[in-house]
């Protein structure tokens, strides 16, 4: 795909999340009063605010918005399978599971949160974080069907 096509779709794509990514812009902003820090992160299509105070640890993507609560994405965490008990895989960066969510929320826009919950929330079970740790474990199939 020419460079000029995939900006123009990543730009739809950004607008199209935009009222996600203002809800995470406004949490993340509230955590700058409590400690958080923030900075872009260009490969990721996204806003980070690291640090985030609230949670019980790892990320939330919301939009082009990533709330996390560590000091770097670029560390390895295991996947919702490996955390339930479903098998030994290799661990993955959580950087590259955030973008897949990224990709995700610039596709399915405001219908991203309402699907995400119909799929089963945070669990191993849920079909958008099966295709987040499939895309950061192999590159490849961020799409959840």
């Amino acid at each position: 795909m020419p460079r000029a096509a995939l900006r123009m779709l990543q730009a739809a794509g950004v607008a199209w999340t935009l009222p996600n990514t203002i809800a995470g812009l406004v949490l993340g902003i509230v955590g700058l009063a409590f400690g958080a820090h923030l900075h872009a992160r260009r490969r990721d299509l996204a806003i980070v605010f690291h640090r985030w105070p609230w949670g019980p640890g790892g990320a939330l993507t919301l939009g082009n918005v990533i709330l996390h609560t560590g000091d770097t994405l670029d560390s390895s965490c295991l996947t919702y399978a490996q955390r339930d008990g479903e098998g030994e895989e290799a661990s993955i960066v959580l950087a590259d599971h955030e973008r897949a969510h990224v990709f995700q929320y610039m596709v399915l826009g405001p219908l991203f949160l309402p699907l995400y919950l119909a799929a089963g929330g945070i669990s191993a079970r849920n079909r958008f974080e099966r295709a987040a740790d499939r895309y950061a474990s192999s590159g490849q199939g961020w799409w959840p069907w």
